[in-house]
């Protein structure tokens, strides 16, 4: 399992460097965060042994669970939480994660918020911007963005990262296409959203990071000016079904 992964942690890291070239930009820039949804605790375990200490999770539950073991193993990654987020689910989430990736509304924005101030903590947030027409897909539509993105600003736990999307699903030669414009508008809207230079301090964040691409389109994604890809089956191609998640 071990090798296996190693070979795989290695070929993304080389195609999100390989996508940064091509892009003119610097790979090292680019954050991998490796979704472990899909995988058991041993091997999210292993991988935060070979140096991949950003790992995701989409359910509160199955969140706590790897953290629990891998706590137990000795090992604190930086967690991050990608899924969609239920309000009766934020403080548990909360006290764990470092980075929540699904912001998509005002009312769960200060239920972060004041659930950080509760405990302490000061998790990064982005907004999740919904720019794929999929009734399965959630977020902001683009238009109300700004509004959220300076109720972050003015946040005293939670601290504003940047913004978030996902591509739409689409078969073939029409995914790429489809992919590419979804993640070259949330650029333009991060770009559009950052406030001038003299307005740039600690509390007030300047150029809005972006989280996208996935699996299937991280390459894309890094190519169009993607500062973060969340990355799961790709990792653990060639590993043994007993490895697999049982939930």
């Amino acid at each position: 399992m071990i090798e296996t992964l190693r070979a795989n942690l290695a070929s993304v890291r080389s195609r999100i460097d390989a996508a940064a070239r091509r892009a003119r930009r610097e790979g090292a820039r680019v954050e991998l965060v490796a979704v472990t949804k899909s995988v058991e605790p041993e091997v999210a375990a292993a991988l935060a042994r070979l140096g991949q200490l950003d790992l995701g999770e989409n359910r509160a539950d199955e969140l706590e669970r790897k953290v629990a073991a891998l706590r137990e193993a000795g090992l604190e990654p930086r967690w991050h939480f990608v899924g969609h987020l239920q309000g009766n689910k934020v403080r548990r989430v909360v006290s764990i994660a470092s980075s929540i990736h699904s912001v998509d509304s005002l009312r769960l924005l200060d239920a972060v918020d004041r659930a950080a101030g509760e405990l302490g903590l000061k998790p990064e947030v982005w907004i999740q911007v919904k720019l794929a027409r999929e009734a399965t897909k959630t977020g902001l539509d683009p238009g109300e963005v700004a509004a959220l993105v300076d109720r972050a600003r003015s946040l005293s736990h939670a601290r504003l990262a940047g913004l978030m999307t996902l591509a739409p699903l689409l078969p073939g030669a029409e995914s790429e296409a489809a992919a590419r414009a979804v993640f070259r508008e949330l650029a333009r809207l991060a770009r559009d959203l950052a406030p001038p230079a003299r307005m740039s301090d600690a509390l007030s964040p300047g150029r809005l990071r972006t989280s996208m691409g996935m699996s299937g389109d991280f390459e894309w994604a890094v190519e169009e000016g993607s500062d973060l890809v969340r990355v799961g089956s790709r990792l653990f191609e060639g590993l043994a079904p007993g490895r697999e998640a049982r939930r």
